[in-house]
């Protein structure tokens, strides 16, 4: 059996000859793992196992009912670009590819066990083949956004001390500029059909591999993936999961707010960078055996997005309230989703608006979920449950959701507060593992007997919980969070500013938008308004990831005079949103 691979921007194909021999016995010493085990550990109702590896549990366990006939060799990944290429591959291929992309690692590469590897690369079908191979061989997985600058990556190849980093072709020119400060990187791998110095192919490592692999026997507390999160003052914080809290951690999520059989096709929009990939698009949905569908959508379009719902057999959508924002915007009603069947979205508040224009034009409800890359899913509106209108839904199980004021009380319902999780005796095993190398940061989650989220809202009589706003200043512009320290410490190297806050703003389309106030200095403060604001924004653009810059600017005489960054950014954003 072939499988053809064609790819619109890097132009490659792969000719890969599978072998009979698609599955290893490494983990059948005990009684396989089944999706009820891992509802039951979820629940409290089953003790986690010592050792836990998602590929060799789970992956391979789908293998094997494809391979004796319990399960139909439906896809487990189904890619395409638009251009009319496309990849399917069961979980038997996916399992076999994901082998050989193991040994490029091992071997060639020469990583070891609890190596860290960045990978920054777009939606393509190796971010998925690399995702499992880090499973596979227990390497600390590190995704990352293709819109990271220089600056960004050098900073997360530093604080993580990887020792590899894998880019398609046009991340790589920022990974050579930054090189010689990252003494501990000891491999570039390149996803392009194009050689380049000092770089190893990927492809050509990959032809050559062998298919045969052991997967590890990872421990269930042992650190499997690092996602980089930001924060209201300096850098963004390195949250690490263990193979547990994301590879289990996510089986009621799954199954209730995704509500996913494994006859499911669900298609989750997120940018592979983010922890929401890794929940739609390969924890959740694999567990519950569901194939996922990816469209490689360079930039959104509207009409791709909703001729692509049409055509495909896409059963369960996922995207944030911005995408369901535009969509609305058109005349659904010319279009027949003939197998989609539940919609969810998260990442941003939803309009109770968009909603109720979804609804209407698509006959369709939107599932609002609300969660953390620390500790995942919190609240969401399940299947069957009443939805509220702007309501996050209600707790969702392992978590007891508490609203809590600053010293830790719980406030009765309708009381404005800091939304936490209450704390039992041990720590959640689907919570993060820590910040790593920032234990201040990782204490200062716990308040009493809480997990606070630093998140405000309000919850009702009925046990449905309201976000209000974030209990620090991190914008959430389009599902995106942006620390507003990030931003005003690129602006500050402009020498036209001498000052600047950076705030939320509010959007019709993104929600809430980054907007900066800028105090100028005396050379540039008769320069005109409109050309000063892009040169400004093309500055930030290249000075940190193209989603931070301020999408709006207002040039003025003086900031708030405050003390602190922080008091400063409250005045103005309560100042720009009671304009609204």
């Amino acid at each position: 059996m072939k499988i053809l691979l064609h790819r619109q921007t890097l132009r490659l194909v792969w000719l890969v000859k599978l072998s009979g021999r698609h599955f290893h016995r490494d983990h059948q010493t005990r009684a396989p793992l089944t999706p009820a085990d891992f509802e039951a550990i979820n629940l409290c109702d089953k003790a986690l196992p010592k050792n836990f590896n998602f590929a060799g549990d789970v992956l391979d366990q789908w293998s094997q009912k494809e391979k004796t006939g319990e399960r139909p060799a439906n896809p487990a990944l189904w890619w395409v670009n638009g251009q009319g290429d496309e990849v399917k591959w069961s979980f038997r291929e996916l399992g076999s590819l994901s082998r050989k992309a193991a040994n490029v690692f091992t071997k060639p590469c020469g990583l070891q066990r609890g190596d860290r590897v960045a990978v920054i690369l777009p939606r393509i079908p190796e971010w998925w083949l690399i995702n499992v191979a880090c499973m596979r061989t227990g390497l600390v997985f590190m995704p990352g956004t293709t819109q990271l600058t220089a600056k960004d990556i050098l900073y997360r190849l530093q604080v993580s001390e990887a020792k590899c980093i894998v880019v398609s072709e046009e991340v790589a020119p920022a990974v050579e500029s930054i090189m010689s400060a990252c003494p501990n990187l000891k491999t570039k791998l390149l996803v392009s059909p194009n050689s380049r110095e000092g770089w190893l192919s990927f492809p050509e490592l990959f032809r050559s591999a062998s298919e045969e692999h052991s997967c590890v026997e990872t421990g269930s507390q042992e650190p499997m993936a690092i996602y980089f999160t930001s924060g209201t003052t300096g850098s963004p914080k390195m949250a690490q999961h263990s193979h547990s809290s994301i590879g289990i951690g996510y089986a009621l999520c799954g199954r209730y707010w995704l509500d996913l059989k494994s006859s499911d096709v669900i298609w989750n929009m997120s940018d592979t960078g983010w922890i929401k990939a890794a929940i739609g698009s390969v924890f959740s949905s694999w567990l519950w055996g569901a194939c996922v569908f990816v469209h490689r959508m360079v930039s959104f379009d509207p009409d791709t997005f909703l001729d692509t719902l049409a055509t495909y057999p896409i059963t369960t959508m996922c995207s944030a309230p911005t995408v369901y924002r535009m969509l609305v915007q058109k005349d659904l009603k010319r279009y027949k989703f003939k197998t989609l069947r539940h919609c969810v979205t998260g990442g941003e508040p939803l309009n109770p608006e968009v909603m109720e224009q979804w609804k209407m034009q698509t006959g369709l409800e939107l599932y609002e979920g609300y969660g953390q890359t620390e500790v995942g899913i919190i609240c969401a509106n399940m299947k069957g449950q009443e939805i509220k209108p702007g309501s996050m839904g209600k707790g969702v199980l392992p978590y007891d959701v508490q609203i809590i004021d600053e010293n830790g009380n719980v406030m009765p319902p309708g009381k404005e507060g800091e939304i936490a999780l209450r704390l039992k005796s041990t720590r959640p095993f689907c919570f993060f593992s820590e910040y790593v190398n920032n234990p201040q940061k990782t204490a200062a989650t716990i308040r009493g007997n809480f997990y606070v989220t630093g998140d405000r809202g309000v919850m009702d009589s009925d046990g449905y919980f309201w976000f209000v706003g974030r209990a620090d200043d991190v914008i959430i512009s389009s599902g995106y969070r942006i620390g507003p320290f990030e931003v005003e410490s690129a602006l500050i190297e402009h020498p036209a500013v001498v000052e600047s806050a950076v705030v939320s703003s509010p959007d019709p389309v993104r929600g809430e938008v980054v907007k900066a106030f800028v105090v100028l200095s005396a050379p540039f403060k008769s320069s005109n308004p409109e050309k000063l604001t892009l040169e400004l924004q093309d500055h930030v653009k290249k000075l940190t990831a193209p989603y931070k810059y301020p999408r709006k600017v207002e040039f003025v005489q003086e900031l708030p005079k405050t003390v602190t960054g922080k008091i400063k950014r409250n005045v103005l954003r309560d100042q720009e949103w009671g304009r609204a």
